[in-house]
């Protein structure tokens, strides 16, 4: 039988890429090693962090109004412009389409670079331009 070619040894590595490797047998906890700044976003539940109300029910398929309302939105958006996964700036466009203003300051903690603003109620919704010449 012949004997299997032989692979190349692999160079040596970047020390510096290992540094940052947690070996879980020493105890340490990657995620208690850095903790990120609050940003209102966490969906993690823990001890005494309990699901809100809008939340399971919706997961329980229970929607309210605004929650189907959206749903049907995206639906329709999705069927007359042919498209299975709607861009983020789609989404935007829909909210926007729903009635959804910037009119409160965020509950969100995004950081410095992304400074916070709202707009007045009635504002037009900027997506469509031909309506909103008209709106004015």
């Amino acid at each position: 039988m012949s004997k299997p070619p032989s692979q190349p040894k692999p160079s040596d590595p970047d020390p510096t890429r290992w540094e940052s490797v947690v070996d879980r047998r020493t105890g340490l906890d990657r995620r208690q090693l850095g903790t990120p700044s609050p940003t209102n976003l966490e969906r993690r539940r823990g001890p005494g962090r309990r699901l809100t109300d809008f939340v399971k029910s919706a997961e329980e398929g229970e929607m309210n109004r605004e929650q189907f309302l959206f749903l049907l939105a995206i639906d329709s958006f999705k069927r007359v412009n042919h498209k299975t996964f709607p861009s983020w700036t789609d989404v935007l466009e829909i909210i926007r389409k729903l009635g959804y203003r910037k009119t409160m300051v965020s509950d969100l903690n995004l950081g410095p670079g992304a400074p916070d603003w709202t707009e007045k109620p009635d504002a037009p919704s900027g997506v469509d331009k031909e309506s909103d010449a008209t709106d004015e």
